[in-house]
């Protein structure tokens, strides 16, 4: 029997029409990595990053190490340029660049590029565009996906869910908060996602995990380090075991905090987000305060879109979905701060969201199961 389980949640937001792109079709590769790759190799495959380096262990350094590791599988020549600023113009100069050198098949992470993808993919009618997490349009938010362009989106809610069960799992009971940056949809199902991991874990198996309207907030941006810093402070000054962060660099301010008073012998937690950020919370030399991570593996979106076209079979013109159905989300395979049992009950609850038995919001709302 299915049942909804109302959340309580802490703040009324409305989807915009961004989050209506992320229903596309389910993504899937032609064939699963092997030898036996498509013969269509004879093309070149560049990135433009978002700010920050190539090695954020974020959206750059993910989208990147699927880019790297097709180049490796299928003997193709990669390149990555980083623009001077975040500028549309900077942005196409950019893609410029990387096509006039031959790099037709061009990837770009986050949804700052999309209105940039929008002007490319009518300049670069023979260019192939790979756009993560956003759709093309001319800044009027109507999607505008040619048949040079695939966009690429990812189920946040699941991910988040799948983050907020083992952290009840783990600490079993106390407090928990969430740091996100732009109240943009992304972040906002990563919120929601979280929340219903929960209060999954708190009815399921009798954790006592509360979550206080106050410490469940959007900083405003993704750059502000000393801003994330100066909100996890407050929220574990106030009693807040883990925070979530989806947020960028502000994200990284909040694990300094934690990672500071980690060292001074408090028991504070991170639940890092996009990529596996567990590296990024060691402290004396082999701890970490990262928890797990809510990822998207944003590798396999970047492998499956080259892998696609090596058999020919690039999808142009469509909106993919990274889910727990293809594997797109999840959390880490290693988590060295969760026990055994608390990673078996997440990967039993995986497999109950891949095959449809409970279903995750990625609004505002309820859990069914």
């Amino acid at each position: 029997m299915k049942k909804t389980l109302l959340l309580i949640l802490s703040l009324m937001l409305v989807v915009s029409m961004l989050a209506g792109c992320n229903s596309g079709n389910k993504a899937s590769s032609t064939a699963t990595p092997s030898a036996n790759f498509g013969s269509n190799t004879d093309f070149k495959v560049g990135m433009v990053t978002d700010a920050g380096t190539i090695d954020d262990k974020s959206f750059n350094q993910g989208t990147w190490e699927g880019i790297v590791k097709a180049g490796k599988d299928f003997g193709i020549e990669t390149k990555y340029l980083k623009p001077d600023g975040t500028t549309q113009a900077e942005y196409l100069t950019e893609i410029g660049n990387l096509y006039d050198a031959g790099f037709k098949f061009i990837v770009t992470p986050g949804f700052k590029f999309e209105t940039t993808i929008f002007e490319a993919q009518t300049k670069y009618p023979d260019a192939k565009f790979v756009l993560i997490d956003g759709y093309p349009h001319s800044g009027d938010y109507a999607p505008v996906v040619a048949d040079n362009t695939v966009s690429v989106f990812f189920a946040e809610h699941e991910s988040g869910f799948y983050a907020g069960l083992a952290t009840a799992l783990q600490l079993k009971t106390g407090e928990v908060g969430f740091i996100g940056g732009m109240e943009i949809p992304a972040v906002q199902k990563f919120n929601w996602g979280f929340q219903q991991g929960i209060a999954y874990a708190n009815d399921k198996y009798s954790t006592t995990i509360t979550m206080n309207p106050e410490n469940f907030i959007y900083e405003g941006s993704f750059n502000n380090v000393a801003g994330g810093q100066q909100l996890a402070a407050s929220m574990y000054d106030k009693g807040v075991n883990a925070i979530f962060c989806a947020a960028g660099g502000v994200g990284v301010g909040a694990i300094n905090e934690a990672k500071q008073r980690a060292g001074n012998g408090e028991k504070v937690w991170i639940i890092g987000v996009d990529v596996d950020q567990y590296p990024e919370g060691i402290y004396e030399g082999t701890k970490s305060i990262i928890l797990t991570s809510a990822m998207k593996f944003l590798d396999k979106s970047s492998y499956d879109m080259i892998l696609d076209e090596t058999y020919d079979n690039f999808p142009g013109g469509q909106t993919l979905l990274f889910d727990s159905s293809n594997d797109g989300v999840g959390i880490p395979k290693e988590n060295p701060n969760l026990d055994a049992d608390v990673v078996t009950k997440v990967n039993e609850a995986f497999a109950l969201v891949k095959d449809g038995t409970i279903i995750v919001s990625s609004e505002q709302g309820s859990l069914i199961k």
